[in-house]
């Protein structure tokens, strides 16, 4: 079954910019957002917000191999991550968090791209990216700064036309 997948990790904020969080980690984040654009109709309850991202969408690789390799440009800043939660989400905030972590995980089944892309032929046939699992020190850090673990899965296939039967 031909599947796409990749993962990220991610700091959002409606009170901090991401040049900001670049700023206060050191390192330059792979992606940024801007979620509902200044000068744009906005709902008021609703204000913008930025995300700071690390990115792995390389192909061929499990879910946990990619995890890892985003952890691993990280993981050296998790104290600088665990002060940033604390600063932006102290409890005298007004019930939204200030700063939000999140790893995320997107799978695309029966998409048109292969999983196959990468790796040497006998590796192509002999590796199962569809399993995944979260090792101790990935749950830690996952603990340590406050984030959440989101997995989106999507079924590409086409739909099957209804057959009616009279």
């Amino acid at each position: 079954m031909p599947l796409r997948q990749y993962v990220y990790f991610a700091l959002s904020s409606r009170r901090i910019t991401a040049q900001e969080i670049t700023d206060a980690l050191g390192i330059e984040p792979d992606e940024t957002q801007v979620h509902n654009r200044r000068g744009l109709p906005v709902a008021p309850q609703r204000p913008f917000s930025q995300s700071w991202k690390i990115v792995c969408r390389e192909p061929g690789l499990c879910v946990d191999e990619q995890i890892a390799h985003v952890l691993g440009r990280i993981r050296p800043r998790t104290e600088l991550i665990v002060e940033l939660m604390k600063q932006y989400n102290s409890a005298g905030d007004e019930g939204e968090p200030g700063l939000e972590a999140t790893l995320e995980v997107v799978r695309y089944f029966n998409d048109n791209e292969q999983q196959n892309e990468a790796r040497t032929p006998k590796e192509r046939v002999d590796h199962n990216l569809f399993g995944w699992a979260l090792d101790r020190e990935t749950v830690a850090f996952l603990a340590a700064t406050d984030t959440l673990l989101d997995v989106d899965e999507y079924d590409m296939a086409p739909s099957q036309p209804s057959v009616r039967v009279y």
